[in-house]
């Protein structure tokens, strides 16, 4: 007994069997697409780079299946908590940046600043205020503990043995 089905539904279900998307072309494209975009684009701006007529809502159901999202950075709430204050630090060396003495006093600072190619760094150079020199010095990708806790150990191995 045959079925009464028009022609066009027998060859969509022949095609369906088959996995034949006459879209596989676009879907490549999108990925390259997205890629390029290093993932910041949604549908509407892909759309716009493809330059092709392709509808709103295949791409976007492209796009649901391949599984490209755009990364949308949330809105934080807003809060007025401030944190909590802590006292300041006792000014020790009172902008007196003098020793009468080698290693009297050695102030150290974290510099920031750039590195071609790998972008931010941080230099952590300790300075003798007698005679003005770096004692050591360490370099890090950020301003964190780590590079000071680096360059106080190192600091404290440039000392004499008598001091130390």
């Amino acid at each position: 007994m045959l079925a009464r089905v028009s022609r066009r539904a027998a060859a969509y279900c022949h095609h369906a069997r088959l996995g034949v998307d006459k879209y596989a072309g676009l879907l490549v494209r999108v990925a390259e697409a997205f890629a390029a975009s290093k993932g910041r684009y949604g549908y509407r701006r892909i759309r716009a780079m493809l330059r092709t007529r392709v509808s709103e809502k295949v791409l976007r159901r492209i796009m649901a299946e391949a599984g490209p999202t755009a990364h949308v950075p949330r809105r934080r709430r807003y809060s007025s908590y401030e944190g909590e204050t802590t006292p300041a630090p006792d000014n020790l060396a009172d902008r007196d940046f003098m020793a009468g003495m080698p290693n009297g006093k050695r102030p150290a600072d974290i510099h920031p600043g750039s590195r071609p190619g790998t972008g931010r760094a941080c230099l952590s150079p300790p300075v003798d205020c007698h005679d003005g020199r770096i004692v050591a010095y360490t370099a890090g990708s950020g301003p964190d503990a780590g590079l000071a806790d680096r360059m106080l150990v190192k600091a404290a191995e440039s000392l004499p043995v008598s001091v130390q």
